[in-house]
């Protein structure tokens, strides 16, 4: 009878092989999970790294090209647009850069374009909101490139005319 009891107390429900080493295999099966994930996270990070590293070199390579040229990848990076996308948006030409061309550039035509294009999509008359936020843009985008050229064009004119203040509206 002694006998039957062992074998029957090995064959209870609670006393398999599988459940004893079930502790470890939970342990084996987190620290894999663990394992893993540490290593997708890490190729993850050290892609964005690259990338954002690749982004700043093209970066600084462009403010390098000099002049105008840096002038003009700062006003793209802080309106986000080109100054083709921003004629294009208010149809109007394309302003060229420097020289004559930009001391001729029509900045009443590219603002009547704004006025009535913002009028016109106001969202309280249901227009969109995004396309009165891109029509913005265009402007300031065309106003920081022709801005600087137009003030400079003033200046010499003023100079050349001789300094002649405008105290009074009437006069």
């Amino acid at each position: 009878m002694v006998g039957t009891r062992k074998i029957h107390a090995r064959h209870t429900p609670g006393n398999t092989a599988s459940q004893a080493n079930a502790p470890h295999q939970a342990y084996r099966l987190i620290t894999q999970v663990v394992v893993i994930g540490s290593r997708v996270l890490g190729r993850a990070f050290s892609e964005a790294y690259k990338q954002a590293n690749a982004s700043s070199q093209y970066a600084r390579a462009q403010a390098k090209a000099g002049g105008t040229a840096g002038a003009t990848g700062r006003a793209n990076l802080s309106s986000g647009m080109t100054l083709d996308e921003a004629a294009l948006i208010l149809n109007v030409p394309k302003p060229t850069t420097g020289g004559t061309a930009a001391k001729n550039y029509d900045m009443e035509e590219v603002m009547d374009r704004f006025k009535r294009l913002f009028d016109a999509n106001d969202p309280q008359k249901g227009g969109s909101f995004y396309l009165q936020s891109k029509i913005l843009r265009a402007r300031e985008r065309i106003e920081a490139e022709v801005g600087p050229v137009l003030e400079k064009a003033a200046q010499e004119a003023e100079v050349q005319a001789g300094f002649k203040p405008k105290m009074y509206k009437d006069r």
